[in-house]
């Protein structure tokens, strides 16, 4: 059988769907299994054991384009997220099996549906993602976390970018686009506070959050010369291996901290209080401390609106300074802890 998974997203997002591929070649060993990505996270997927191929698509094809992509030879395509062009396409192109959830009005175009209400927040991501192997008659049963592959040479070469940083090594990521941020002006004080404590400290993110981050950070000072700054600097597989070489990754909710968690790399993680954001569903599944402000889950943000508008500045530069030391002294199993 040849399967097709389909989830071309975010790095996070397509991270917590390797466990649907694990699962898969277990229970399929000798099922041909695609992952179809979006063009920015593929890299993420290379030398991954249980891919045999990654295809991938910007979301500028045309419809007609999408299916003659699912014509090639699919048995089954699985929709761990239901995109409706998609979905169309595999249906023009009669893909024999075709999963999907089934409470959208396009979740006709699917012959098996799964009827699970993900907006209960009541599982892991991944535990949603596997679930939809039911719609293939399987049963995975419990769920492995996600895990990364680099090469022996990627992995020389993170450490070589680090090589001259004092130890524990601390990447801090400011970005992220899919939750609400700690605010500049706090990773860059904290930078400054962990290099005084003698910890090396690596700035990473794309170009514009590297834009972002020299335009909003403090006036306290210029960042110091012992940090490495590596924003907007590094590929996404590069990235991969300067995590993989680090002891802890500072972030929001956001893709890298999926990368730590799947490299085997503790986290300290800044969650902001939306429900859709609940660590419950979202949390990286690895070693450290989930940070949420100690106020109630607001179904969504309304800004200055709020009474608890200032929920993040709550997790100061000293609280997570501390964490981030204890978790490089002793990684233990992911806790949340709410501050």
């Amino acid at each position: 059988m040849n399967v097709l998974l389909v989830r071309p997203d975010g790095i996070g997002d397509e991270i917590l769907c390797l466990p649907v591929a694990s699962a898969l070649r277990s229970l399929l060993p000798e099922a041909r299994i695609t992952f179809l990505s979006s063009e920015y996270a593929a890299p993420l997927l290379a030398h991954h054991p249980d891919l045999d191929e990654v295809w991938t698509v910007t979301g500028r094809e045309s419809l007609r384009e999408l299916k003659a992509l699912f014509c090639r030879a699919v048995d089954a395509a699985v929709f761990l997220k239901p995109f409706k062009r998609l979905m169309w396409a595999a249906f023009l192109a009669r893909v024999p099996i075709r999963v999907a959830t089934g409470y959208r009005w396009y979740s006709v175009l699917a012959n098996r549906r799964i009827y699970e209400h993900r907006k209960d927040f009541s599982k892991h991501e991944t535990a949603y993602n596997v679930g939809m192997l039911a719609g293939l008659g399987l049963q995975p049963g419990m769920v492995s976390p996600p895990r990364l592959v680099l090469t022996d040479t990627e992995r020389a070469s993170g450490h070589e970018r680090l090589g001259s940083l004092p130890t524990p090594k601390v990447v801090l990521h400011p970005g992220g686009f899919a939750a609400r941020r700690w605010r500049v002006e706090q990773y860059h004080s904290l930078a400054i506070d962990l290099t005084r404590k003698g910890v090396g400290v690596v700035l990473t993110g794309s170009q514009v959050e590297a834009d972002m981050f020299t335009q909003h950070r403090a006036d306290d000072g210029p960042i110091p010369a012992s940090v490495l700054n590596l924003m907007g600097k590094l590929s996404v597989r590069e990235l991969m291996a300067v995590i993989a070489a680090s002891h802890v990754v500072v972030s929001g909710a956001t893709g890298p901290a999926h990368i730590a968690a799947a490299c085997g790399v503790p986290n300290v993680s800044l969650f902001d209080p939306r429900r859709n954001n609940l660590p419950t569903r979202w949390q990286p599944l690895g070693q450290g401390v989930v940070m949420r402000p100690d106020v109630p889950t607001c179904e969504k943000c309304i800004y200055e609106a709020c009474p608890y508008w200032d929920c993040l500045d709550r997790l100061t530069v000293e609280t997570v300074a501390r964490h981030v030391m204890e978790v490089t002294n002793q990684p233990a199993p992911l806790k949340v802890i709410h501050v």
